[in-house]
């Protein structure tokens, strides 16, 4: 089994407005709809059998990714652990999230696939996002491609990833 790097990290912070964003799909007439097939590509992706994130290395997938959303792509996920391969782009269902009861999830060494957390960001979702990442555990990867923020995070210490690299990883067949 892997161990955790600065390569292979603890954690993924996901900048969900920006991930959205980047991809030209509609997502401005449905900012739920659109953070819903977020949550649920990241999920469907996890859960697929013999799936990693770099399959020529075999890595393991991070402990947790944290999906930090804003405004109105708040109301596509409710806030707190998501259960992979349970949120659907139709509809999304309050059952299959399990509200936090504080911001640290144990990481689980027996777990199949990461732990999906998402957190509604109360105002602007680059505080949240900052706040994420300094909270994770260590190592961190921030996914965004907000160069502002990039150089706020990587002042923290985490390693970030453009928003393309997460789309490119969610669309391997």
């Amino acid at each position: 089994m892997s161990r955790p790097t600065d390569e292979y990290p603890r954690t993924w912070v996901v900048d969900g407005a920006n991930v959205i964003g980047s991809r030209p799909d509609g997502w401005w007439r449905d900012r739920p709809g659109a953070a819903g097939r977020l949550v649920d590509a990241i999920s469907a992706r996890i859960t697929r059998p013999g799936t990693h994130p770099r399959p020529s290395s075999r890595p393991e997938w991070p402990e947790r990714i944290v999906v930090v959303l804003e405004g109105a792509a708040r109301a596509g996920v409710p806030e707190g652990t998501v259960r992979p391969g349970k949120i659907t782009p139709e509809k999304v269902r309050p059952a299959d999230v399990a509200p936090e009861k504080g911001r640290h999830v144990p990481a689980r060494a027996d777990r199949a696939a990461p732990t999906i957390v998402v957190v509604h960001a109360p105002g602007h979702g680059d505080d949240a996002i900052v706040a994420a990442a300094r909270d994770a555990v260590a190592p961190v990867v921030v996914i965004t491609s907000d160069r502002q923020l990039a150089g706020r995070l990587r002042s923290l210490g985490a390693g970030v990833r453009r928003s393309g690299w997460l789309w490119e990883l969610l669309d391997e067949r």
